[in-house]
C-alpha cells in the first residue's frame, strides 16, 4: 500500500482526537473536523473512569433482566425508554437483546478484554507525550445496602472493605451503607479537560481542527463539508451516536445507536478522592475538585428537556440516600449526552467498503477508558496496512 500522508478525522470526542493523535506519530498529516467543536458530545459529561478489568459488553444477561425490570420506570437510573419512541428503537432492543445469552456475552467480553489490556499503556503514552490532565489512580469504592447488589461486577481485583475501613476512605458515605468493595486497578480524569488537553496537544504538533458540518464522503473518499471538501489520503468516521449517517452508506450495516446518559456535579463538605460506585442504583460519582460529578442512565429515545430533569432527578432521589454531605439542591454542570451503543456490544472499529475510509466507534459507556487504546491500534492499521489481531472482532463490516 502507499503509505498515506493526509488524514481528516471526522469527531472531536476522545476516540477522534486520540486516532488523529496517534496517526500523527506515523507522521501523517491531520485535520480533525467536527460541527459543534473538541468534547461536544459523550466525552464531556461522562463519568471519566478508566476501568479495563470492569469494562464489559452491555449485553450481559444480568444487564438485560434488571434493564427489562426498570426501562418504563419514571424513576429508573439504569435502562430506559422514552414514551416517544419509535419503532426502530423497539427492533434496536430487540437485536440487543437477542445478544444478551450466557454464551454471546462471554465471547464478546473476552473480544474486549483484549481491548482493554491495552487502555493504561496508551494513556501512559499520551502522558509521555506531555498531554496533561493525566488519570489519576485510586481504585474505586462500591457501596450498597445488599449483598447480592454487587453481583454483576467483574472486576479481577476486588476487596472486601469492613464498613470503617470504607468510611475512613469514602466519608461520603452515609449509615445506609452496609456493604463495601474496593476495586482496585482503577483510575479516572475529568472526561472534558482531558480531552481538550488532548486536541491542545494535537494542535501543537501541527495538526488543525476546524468547525464545520461534513454532508458525506464521496467515492473517492473525500470528506464533503458545508463550505467544500476536505482532501486527504484517508478519511476516518469517529462521530460517536450520530455514526451512522456517514457510516451506513460505506457499507457499516450494525445499527448504533444513541443510549443517553446524565450528570450533574454538586458541592461537598467532606473529603472525597476516590471514585464511588452504587451497584444496585448504578450511579458513579467522581471526585471532581471539591465537587461530585455523578452520572447514570442509559435512556434510548427522543430527547427532550423533560426527560432530562426527570432523570436527573431519579439519580439524586436514588443516591441521596446513601451519600453524605451533599447539598443536593446546589446542582451545578447538569447535562445529558448520547453515548453510542451498539446491538453486539462491541464496538466497531475499523474499515469501510469505500477504499481508506475507516470508522471508529460504538464504545457504549466505555469511551473513556478503549478510547485512546482504540485510536493507537487503528492508527497503526490506517499508516500500515497491517490489521491488529485486536481489531479483528470489531469489523464494521461485521
Amino acid at each position: 500500500m502507499t503509505r498515506p500522508r493526509r488524514a481528516v478525522v471526522v469527531g472531536a470526542g476522545v476516540v477522534g482526537l486520540s486516532t488523529a493523535w496517534f496517526l500523527q506519530e506515523h507522521d501523517i498529516e491531520v485535520t480533525v473536523v467536527d460541527q459543534v467543536g473538541v468534547a461536544a458530545g459523550a466525552s464531556r459529561g461522562n463519568a471519566g473512569w478508566i476501568t479495563p478489568g470492569w469494562a464489559v459488553p452491555l449485553t450481559e444477561p444480568a444487564a438485560l433482566r434488571a434493564g427489562l425490570a426498570s426501562m418504563l420506570t419514571p424513576n429508573s437510573t439504569f435502562f430506559a425508554v422514552s414514551p416517544r419512541s419509535g419503532p426502530s428503537t423497539w427492533w434496536f432492543l430487540a437485536r440487543l437483546a437477542a445478544h444478551c445469552t450466557p454464551r454471546r456475552w462471554e465471547r464478546a467480553r473476552s473480544m474486549l478484554a483484549a481491548l482493554n489490556e491495552k487502555a493504561f499503556r496508551a494513556y501512559d503514552t499520551l502522558a509521555r507525550a506531555g498531554v496533561v490532565a493525566t488519570p489519576v489512580d485510586e481504585p474505586l469504592i462500591a457501596a450498597f445496602t445488599r449483598p447480592e447488589h454487587a453481583s454483576h461486577l467483574h472486576a479481577g481485583d476486588l476487596e472486601t472493605l469492613s464498613l470503617a475501613d470504607a468510611r475512613g476512605l469514602v466519608p461520603l458515605l452515609s449509615d445506609q451503607v452496609t456493604h463495601a468493595v474496593r476495586i482496585n486497578g482503577t483510575r479516572y480524569l475529568h472526561p472534558a479537560l482531558f480531552v481538550e488537553a488532548l486536541a491542545t496537544s494535537f494542535t501543537q504538533r501541527g495538526g488543525v481542527i476546524a468547525v464545520e458540518r461534513v454532508t458525506g464522503i464521496d467515492p473517492a473518499g473525500q470528506v464533503e463539508t458545508e463550505s467544500g471538501t476536505l482532501r486527504a489520503d484517508v478519511a476516518v468516521i469517529a462521530t460517536g451516536a450520530a455514526i451512522g449517517r456517514l457510516a451506513r452508506p460505506l457499507g457499516v450495516r450494525g445499527p448504533v445507536r444513541a443510549g443517553r446518559g446524565h450528570s450533574f456535579t454538586v458541592a461537598t463538605d467532606l473529603p472525597n478522592d476516590h471514585p464511588i460506585y452504587l451497584p444496585h442504583q448504578r450511579i458513579t460519582c467522581t471526585p471532581d475538585g471539591g465537587r461530585v460529578r455523578l452520572t447514570s442512565t442509559m435512556e434510548f429515545g427522543p430527547p427532550s428537556a423533560a426527560s432530562r430533569a426527570r432523570r436527573i432527578d431519579a439519580i439524586v432521589r436514588r443516591a441521596s440516600p446513601l451519600l453524605t454531605g451533599i447539598d443536593w439542591t446546589q446542582r451545578n454542570d447538569e447535562w445529558s449526552g448520547d453515548r453510542p451503543v451498539t446491538s453486539d456490544g462491541l464496538p466497531i472499529i475499523g474499515a469501510t467498503r469505500i477504499p481508506n475510509v475507516y470508522v471508529a466507534g460504538g464504545h457504549a459507556m466505555w469511551g473513556m477508558t478503549q478510547g485512546p487504546a482504540s485510536g493507537q491500534l487503528l492508527a497503526r492499521f490506517v499508516a500500515t496496512g497491517t490489521l491488529p489481531d485486536v481489531l479483528k472482532s470489531f469489523d464494521p463490516l461485521r
